[in-house]
């Protein structure tokens, strides 16, 4: 490779740094495995809309590293120098449409033309306002250069129902006003359509039958009635093959006696015999019918009576003669011709077979396709055409947008600059008297969770509600204590546009937080431990007493017991007494340590409590990692892309006071007490500490411990003594 790449190391990962336009140009010769993301989805982005769809040219949701390339290799081109979009300009100057080509310079051209109709004849630049206000003045001229034309009133009403019709039976197109079309492909495609269908209806009319101009109608019943008139004589036959089943063979009497609501269901009775069943082989046209198919036999024997015997009745040869006459007729009506289906955005709604036959005649004509190629070859010399105002819209938009989607895909410069943001950093959270930077957008939050649980980030899922409008995200907490992150608790979620959102934290993920954290998490799970024994001793002691007044109430011959108070009373004492012991032994041990070594005593004390705590943490918080979290919303990411404390710290930010802010720390709140009193007590300790430091020092305080452990034996059998007695 000849290019000379720039890489630099940031979380965890080699990422190409780009110096220069040869960089973009150069991009299909990097390998892949060297850019941080292999695909992003095209929702849930910080970025322009339009641009993401215009990327995603397969429409399948997603950007990949061909359509990159490809929008690379697109825009080289149509312009002169990549410098420009290397330095993500808002504008694209006319100077840099390469005009060297017959596209450039009738791009150049469409865009000097869109200019002045934007009254901007001294402007040499466009801009992506520009391309949306020449979309929208175009959009309304019926000549605007997008090939399509809508049934608009300039047009004379028969080209009007042309297109009406051929959007109904053919399909139609998007126009750039957003109105249903149809191009020039649609029109020739549907008047072919209607030249097929009327030879096929030519070829129908001109084939012979003994019924004449009655031949689709009668066609038509007895596709009807075929099913009802053949189960009627096969019936009739099996009458007469076993006469004792005549009756099954006929209404069962439960099926037509109303029950429940008294109503009859048409459903039910539109599946019962044609009519009664005998061993006659003919049908009765006049009595005797099902009241629903009464109408349609009737209409039937009306147009075929010159094909019966007997104008009240139908025999089975004679049905079946019907139905011979009609054979020839029968296979063309089958070979119906298929219609040409076009892929379209608007699918047809209506067949051809639904539209008058004298329409279709006046719709075929060729005169109202001729007219209509006609527009669409005057359409095609607009000057500002809709497909040039497209590819200048596309050339905006790539020029304006593509070096950021670059450093948030190929690498992640964005994210790990504090003055920017990523494009998958849809907002702020504040919450907790914190602002989390890193939120994310979530579709389904069980299947997000899955996978962001291995980021070993402390994430927040939110739901986030304004004006009727509802988002879910996650926001990362990477700074400090999650003590009252609870599920419920609501915060406010400004988006990148401004717009505040009501948050309310519905899923937590609890990972550590900080260094902080971990240092008081011991002494916050020992505070939490000692004060549900308190509670529970509390509650337990409580109901004792309750139960023991209730059967001192119900029992008041209960005596007190005075053994058995002096037993408890000795218990109390002796545990007093080894509390006192222990202290006394602990206090002796410091005192017997020199004055530097005191607090080193305390020192070990924090990092035998707080130390294994403090290196699981920083183990665990070493392990953060971005990648994970992006790819439970849809991307896929070469590396981990980790998460250090410094970059953490900046994630989530704390409330701190402004640099020229003064603290007032007089809190009229605060219970005040009297100094007099304050400064009393505090003698009194000071007093008690002097005095024992002196007893200490001159040994008083360990003679009375020698012989306070000498008569501790003694006072255990006294107290034995007694409570025997």
């Amino acid at each position: 490779m000849s290019h000379m790449w720039t890489f630099q190391r940031v979380g965890g990962l080699d990422q190409v740094v780009f110096k220069s336009a040869r960089d973009i140009i150069n991009l299909p010769d990097l390998d892949p495995k060297l850019w941080v993301a292999l695909s992003c989805p095209t929702t849930g982005l910080d970025f322009d809309e339009r641009t993401l769809s215009l990327l995603d040219s397969d429409n399948d949701g997603r950007i990949r590293i061909p359509d990159i390339l490809d929008a690379i290799s697109w825009t080289q081109d149509k312009i002169i120098s990549f410098d420009s979009i290397f330095n993500t300009s808002e504008t694209l100057p006319l100077s840099q449409i390469n005009s060297s080509t017959p596209q450039g310079k009738k791009l150049s051209v469409t865009a000097q033309s869109i200019l002045v109709s934007l009254n901007k004849k001294n402007v040499d630049y466009l801009t992506q306002d520009d391309i949306q206000q020449s979309i929208k003045i175009n959009a309304d001229k019926l000549y605007n250069g997008d090939l399509i034309f809508p049934a608009s009133s300039e047009l004379s009403p028969n080209m009007q129902m042309f297109i009406t019709t051929a959007i109904k039976t053919t399909g139609a197109q998007k126009d750039m006003s957003g109105q249903d079309g149809i191009d020039l492909n649609i029109a020739t495609t549907f008047v072919n359509n209607l030249k097929t269908w009327l030879e096929w209806q030519t070829k129908i009319a001109n084939t012979q039958t003994p019924f004449g101009e009655n031949s689709t109608e009668i066609w038509k019943l007895i596709q009807l009635l075929k099913p009802k008139i053949d189960d009627y004589f096969l019936r009739v036959e099996l009458a007469q093959y076993a006469p004792q089943a005549q009756a099954a063979l006929n209404v069962d009497e439960k099926y037509i006696v109303p029950i429940q609501n008294g109503l009859l269901s048409e459903d039910e009775l539109a599946e019962l015999p044609l009519s009664k069943i005998s061993t006659t082989n003919t049908l009765d046209l006049v009595n005797g019918l099902n009241p629903l198919w009464k109408a349609k036999i009737s209409r039937f024997k009306t147009l075929v009576e010159s094909s019966l015997s007997n104008p009240d009745q139908l025999t089975l040869q004679e049905w079946q003669n019907i139905q011979q006459s009609l054979q020839a007729y029968t296979a063309l009506i089958n070979a119906k011709p298929e219609v040409v289906q076009l892929t379209v955005e608007i699918e047809p709604s209506a067949s051809i077979d639904d539209i008058p036959i004298s329409i279709i005649t006046n719709l075929a004509n060729n005169d109202l396709l001729t007219e209509f190629e006609q527009m669409v070859e005057q359409d095609n010399q607009t000057p500002i055409s809709a497909s040039d105002i497209l590819v200048l819209e596309k050339l905006v938009l790539f020029h304006k947008h593509l070096y950021r989607l670059l450093v948030n895909f190929v690498s992640f410069a964005d994210f790990f600059l504090p003055e920017t943001r990523a494009a998958f950093q849809l907002g702020k959270l504040y919450i907790d008297g914190r602002c989390a930077t890193l939120c994310v957008a979530v579709d389904n939050i069980a299947k997000h969770a899955t996978m962001a649980n291995y980021s070993e980030l402390c994430l927040l899922y939110c739901e986030c509600t304004r004006h009727g409008e509802k988002q879910l995200i996650a926001a990362a907490m990477t700074a400090g204590q999650g003590d009252l992150l609870i599920e419920g608790r609501n915060g406010v979620f400004i988006d990148n546009e401004g717009n505040d959102w009501d948050a309310n934290v519905v899923k937590i993920i609890t990972k550590p937080i900080s260094i902080q954290q971990a240092i008081w998490a011991p002494y916050q799970r020992m505070g939490r431990v000692i004060t549900e024994q308190i509670n529970k001793w509390a509650s337990s002691k409580d109901t004792d007493v309750e139960k023991s007044s209730e059967q001192a109430l119900q029992n008041p011959a209960n005596k007190f017991d005075i053994g058995k108070s002096v037993g408890i009373f000795a218990a109390i004492g002796l545990a007093i007494g080894a509390i006192g012991t222990a202290l006394a032994t602990i206090f002796q041990a410091i005192f017997a340590l020199a004055w530097w070594q005191v607090p080193l005593v305390f020192i070990g004390l924090f990092l035998i409590i707080s130390g294994p705590s403090v290196i699981l943490a920083w183990l665990k918080l070493r392990r953060r990692t971005l990648g994970p979290l992006l790819e439970a919303s849809g991307w896929a990411i070469n590396g981990q892309v980790k998460i250090n404390l410094m970059l953490g710290s900046l994630l989530t930010s704390k409330a701190q006071l402004p640099t020229n802010a003064k603290r007032n720390l007089r809190d009229p709140m605060k219970q005040r007490h009297n100094k007099l009193v304050i400064i009393f007590w505090l003698a009194i300790l000071l007093g008690v500490g002097v005095t024992g430091s002196w007893l200490w020092h001159e040994g008083y305080l360990d003679r009375y411990i020698e012989q306070h452990n000498q008569e501790q034996p003694q006072n255990k059998t006294d107290t034995n003594a007694n409570i025997g007695k």
